[in-house]
């Protein structure tokens, strides 16, 4: 299993070789990151909910391309500010617990506000 933090410290090494560091303002990535989920949108853009469910190992790797753009940006984003994301992954995890009990939320899509 990898761990976080050597990717993170890749991620600023890659950075540093290329002297990017100057463009990884925290505005800047949260703009690179949204860019790059609609490109992870696109791929399922016209799909049936079957289709999306049944890639092709080509469609699969394009997929896979474009989810690990959004991770690496994201873990830009949360080093740029430093923000443990696994601590905080976990907290909402929690928080949602709590807006979601399961005998109010199991089995339906509402809202917790509607639960």
């Amino acid at each position: 299993m990898y761990e976080l933090q050597p990717l993170i410290q890749a991620l600023r090494t890659f950075a540093l070789e290329r002297d990017w560091a100057q463009f990884h303002a925290p505005k800047n990535l949260a703009c690179a990151l949204s860019v790059e989920a609609a490109e992870l949108l696109e791929h399922f853009q016209w799909l049936t909910e079957e289709q999306s469910r049944t890639l092709g190992e080509k469609s699969k790797q394009a997929v896979a391309a474009e989810a690990a753009d959004v991770f690496l940006y994201l873990l830009q984003l949360c080093d740029q500010l430093d923000i443990d994301l696994m601590a905080a992954a976990w907290h909402k995890l929690q928080v949602n617990a709590e807006k979601y009990p399961v005998p109010a939320a199991r089995g339906n899509s509402r809202k917790y506000t509607e639960l």
